[in-house]
């Protein structure tokens, strides 16, 4: 079989994401004492106890079709930000939100515009659809470049993406920023905000809640997979212009999300007390783990994110870190994918995991520094 005349260029080329080890994988590779999943964002707190019930009540009607609109939910999720219904959309996750973006607004040889150390599964989808992303460096404080961006931007720019807080820094635009590219960026250039995160930052003083920033342009993304600890699930929204919305529900898959993903949605949102016990106990294990880093003179990134950004003098010392601490039965995320090869996400866990990366850390520095 000759590849090269099946495949189109850009799915040749394309370099697929790759998701972090499984905890059966780590126990059946190295059989450690303790194994704690450190490596992807979720809530390790688990999700809302009314989650279970209600997904145990939908399975009565699993050999139905799932509403395809999520009449029910979308209604819920518009009170809850105080859109109507026509400006929200519900998929499968915010990573199929981004799909449906891709597929839906670019034609001819237009662009996109987005950091070159952000989510790489907007990379993914973008080179899927044989998208051209122009990737603009961050900072050297591990931020967007706001002007970079803007400096960036010609007639053949369709789309501007920014993760707020963005992954995997977990360093964020503040509202003064975003509304400097709102003022400039061209009203027929989608300006999206991908507020994976948003729950984790929104208390923070100057962080820009997309909400507030209702233009014509703006494209908000959610997901319920990481504060509210439904990852497996699938299940994420947009809110945006009804007239965006209506054109990308024309070109979503058509019964996504599932009933059961809809039915657990539902009574996360509307356990908010989880979502507050859950920020408390991210913020108090995130303000340790900076004095732990302090005190044993590790670099890394301060977050508004569920997790911390650790920086290494090179990207053999990452690999060698990140190698060993998964012996020791702690799953970290090497960030290279995103553009960041000597650097390493720690997803913020419970307290008995942050012990557990704790302990291992103070084993496994004791070879790096020999």
């Amino acid at each position: 079989m000759d590849l090269k005349k099946i495949l189109p260029e850009n799915i040749a080329s394309l370099k697929g994401y790759v998701a972090g080890k499984t905890i059966s994988e780590v126990r059946e590779e190295y059989q450690p004492d303790q194994i704690s999943k450190l490596a992807s964002n979720e809530n390790r707190l688990g999700c809302s106890k009314k989650v279970k019930q209600a997904v145990l009540l939908s399975l009565g009607d699993i050999q139905d079709y799932p509403d395809p609109l999520s009449s029910k939910l979308r209604k819920r999720v518009a009170e809850f930000n105080g859109v109507t219904e026509s400006e929200v959309i519900l998929t499968s996750g915010s990573e199929s939100l981004i799909s449906i973006l891709c597929r839906t607004f670019f034609k001819n040889d237009e662009h996109a515009i987005t950091a070159d150390a952000t989510f790489v599964g907007f990379f993914v989808q973008a080179g899927v659809r044989g998208i051209s992303v122009v990737k603009v460096p961050i900072t050297d404080h591990y931020r967007f470049d706001v002007d970079a961006i803007l400096a960036n931007i010609n007639e053949k720019t369709k789309m501007i993406y920014i993760a707020n807080p963005n992954n995997p820094t977990g360093t964020y635009l503040t509202k003064d920023e975003v509304q400097k590219l709102l003022n400039e960026i061209p009203e027929n250039v989608l300006f999206v905000l991908d507020e994976a995160y948003y729950e984790f930052a929104e208390s923070i003083p100057d962080f820009p809640k997309a909400i507030d920033y209702r233009m014509d342009n703006v494209i908000i993304l959610r997901t319920f997979s990481k504060a509210y600890g439904l990852a497996g699930f699938r299940i994420g929204y947009g809110i945006a212009h009804e007239e965006l919305i209506h054109q990308m529900i024309k070109t979503k898959l058509t019964f996504e999300p599932t009933a059961l993903a809809q039915a657990a949605a539902y009574v996360a949102l509307e356990d908010q007390e989880f979502i507050r016990l859950t920020v408390q106990s991210v913020n108090k294990q995130k303000e340790e783990i900076y004095s732990f880093f302090d005190s044993h003179s590790a670099m890394y990134v301060k977050s508004a994110s569920n997790s911390v950004l650790m920086i290494f003098e090179s990207e053999e010392e990452a690999i060698f870190f990140t190698d060993s601490m998964l012996r020791l039965g702690v799953i970290l995320r090497r960030v290279q994918a995103f553009g960041l090869p000597n650097c390493v996400r720690i997803t913020i866990g419970t307290e008995s995991e942050m012990d557990h990366f704790k302990k291992s850390f103070l084993n496994v520095k004791k070879f790096i520094n020999n």
